[in-house]
C-alpha cells in the first residue's frame, strides 16, 4: 500500500499522538483532517491575495477573485452542473439548506402544501423544514425507515400529492452508513412534479457526484467534510429553480442597484452571496476535490473495502453489541457503522477508547429522531476516510473489545 503510505504523509494530523499513542482517526463524518494542499492553499491567500472578492480594481483583489471564480468553475465541472450560476458558494451545508428551505419556501411553498424529509436525517435537514412549515402554514411529512435503517421507498408514491413541494434526503446516511437510492428517489418524485434536494455532506465523500446523472434539482456539501477548510460548503441548484428563488440574504455584491425607492438583485450566482465571502476558505475546495480524486485509486478503494468487510464480520461477532444499518449489499454501504452495546455506554467508550489514541463519535450525531426510532439515546460512531489503514481498523476493534470487557466488569 505504498499509494497509500504516501497521501497519509500528506495530512500532518494523522501523524501526531494522543496520550503518547499514534492518533487513530475514526471520526471523518464529523469532519475530516486536511491534507497540505488544502493547508497551503489556505496560507498563499491569506499571506499573498487577501483581499475583497469582485469589487476593486487592484491586482491582490483580482488574483483573490481569479481563485475564488476559478473554484466555482471546478466545483460545477465536479458536479457535472450544467452551469457555474448554479453553484453557490456558502458556509456549509447547513447553510446551503437553509437558504433553500427560505428561498424556495418563499417562492414555492404556500399554506397547506407539503414537504417531505427522510426518517434518518441529519438536524440541519429536519429543523430548517419544520421552520420553513411553521411559517408558511404547510405540512412537513416523514419518509421512514425499516428496521435495517433503509428508506421504505414503496412507501413514497403514497406520501406524494398534488400539495408536495419538496423532497429532502441525505446522499448518505450520517449515522447509518446506508447509500439511498437518489435515482429512484428522484424518479418517483419527478413523475409527480415534486423536486429533490439531497445533502450530499457524506456522499461527496464516498460517492461519484453527478447531479446531472442524478437528476436531483438541488445539491448540497460542506468542505469541512471533504478535506477543505471550515466555513466553506456549497450549493448546486437547477438554475430554472434559483432563478425564481428570492434572495436568502441582502447586502453587498448581491445586488445590481440599489434606490430608496427600491433595489434590483444581481444575477446569480452573486444574488445568493451576500457580503464578504472566504476569501481564503473557499478557494480550498479545489485541492481538496483533487485529493477525493486521487483517494479514488484502485489501491485506495480496495483498502477501504477490506476495512468495510472486516468491520462488519468482526463488530456482528460481538455478543450485545447491535448494529444500526445493515446492508442488503456491500455496495450499499460505506466504511461508517454505529452501534450500542449492552452494559456499555456509548460515551463511556468513547472516553476510553480515546485514551487509547482512538477518536470516535458518541451521542445523538445530530439524529434525534432516527435515535427515537431505534429505541436508543445515543450510538458509537465509527467512521473512516480513504485515508485509513485496514491496521487501523485492527487495532480498533481489539481496543474495542478491551473497552467492552472493562465497562462489564
Amino acid at each position: 500500500m505504498m499509494q497509500l503510505e504516501k497521501i497519509r504523509q500528506e495530512f500532518p494530523a494523522l501523524g501526531t499522538q494522543v496520550y503518547g499513542k499514534p492518533l487513530v482517526y475514526l471520526d471523518n463524518a464529523a469532519t475530516s483532517q486536511r491534507p497540505l494542499s488544502v493547508i497551503r492553499k489556505w496560507e498563499e491567500l491569506s499571506t499573498e491575495r487577501n483581499a475583497n472578492l469582485h469589487r476593486a480594481v487592484h491586482r491582490l483583489a483580482d488574483l483573490a477573485t481569479q481563485e475564488y471564480e476559478a473554484t466555482r468553475d471546478a466545483v460545477r465541472q465536479y458536479l457535472n452542473a450544467a452551469s457555474r450560476e448554479e453553484i453557490i458558494f456558502t458556509s456549509g451545508a447547513t447553510a446551503s439548506i437553509n437558504l433553500v428551505a427560505f428561498s424556495f419556501g418563499e417562492a414555492f411553498v404556500r399554506e397547506g402544501d407539503e414537504i417531505i424529509v427522510c426518517e434518518a436525517e441529519h438536524h440541519s435537514d429536519i429543523v430548517p423544514w419544520q421552520m420553513l412549515c411553521e411559517r408558511k402554514g404547510a405540512v412537513l411529512k416523514v419518509l421512514p425507515v425499516d428496521d435495517g435503517g433503509r428508506i421504505r421507498l414503496g412507501a413514497l408514491p403514497a406520501l406524494l400529492t398534488p400539495r408536495t413541494r419538496l423532497l429532502c434526503v441525505a446522499h448518505i446516511s450520517n449515522v447509518l452508513g446506508l447509500v439511498n437510492p437518489i435515482k429512484e428517489i428522484v424518479k418517483i418524485c419527478h413523475s409527480a412534479g415534486c423536486p429533490v434536494l439531497v445533502d450530499g455532506s457524506q456522499g461527496i465523500v464516498h460517492e461519484r457526484v453527478d447531479v446531472a446523472g442524478l437528476d436531483c434539482d438541488f445539491y448540497v456539501f460542506s468542505g469541512h467534510k471533504v478535506y477543505a477548510a471550515p466555513g466553506t460548503g456549497v450549493l448546486y441548484g437547477r438554475r430554472e429553480l434559483l432563478s425564481r428563488m428570492p434572495p436568502y440574504m441582502g447586502g453587498g455584491e448581491m445586488i445590481e442597484t440599489v434606490r430608496w425607492s427600491g433595489t434590483t438583485y444581481a444575477p446569480l450566482p452573486q444574488k445568493f452571496e451576500a457580503g464578504t465571502q472566504n476569501i481564503a476558505g473557499t478557494p480550498t475546495l479545489r485541492p481538496a476535490l483533487e485529493m477525493v480524486k486521487r483517494l479514488r485509486d484502485p489501491e485506495i478503494l480496495a483498502e477501504s473495502n477490506a476495512i468495510k468487510s472486516f468491520m462488519l464480520n468482526g463488530l456482528n461477532k460481538i455478543s450485545g453489541l447491535r448494529l444500526y444499518g445493515e446492508p442488503s449489499s456491500p455496495e450499499e454501504k460505506i466504511p461508517l457503522f454505529s452501534f450500542s452495546v449492552e452494559q456499555a455506554h456509548h460515551e463511556d467508550l468513547a472516553l476510553i477508547l480515546d485514551k487509547m489514541g482512538i477518536a470516535v463519535r458518541s451521542g445523538q450525531m445530530c439524529a434525534e429522531p432516527l435515535m427515537d426510532r431505534f429505541g436508543v439515546t445515543g450510538m458509537l460512531r465509527v467512521s473512516f476516510a480513504p485515508y485509513n489503514t485496514l491496521q487501523e481498523a485492527e487495532y480498533f476493534m481489539q481496543s474495542l473489545e478491551r473497552a467492552i470487557k472493562m465497562l462489564r466488569g
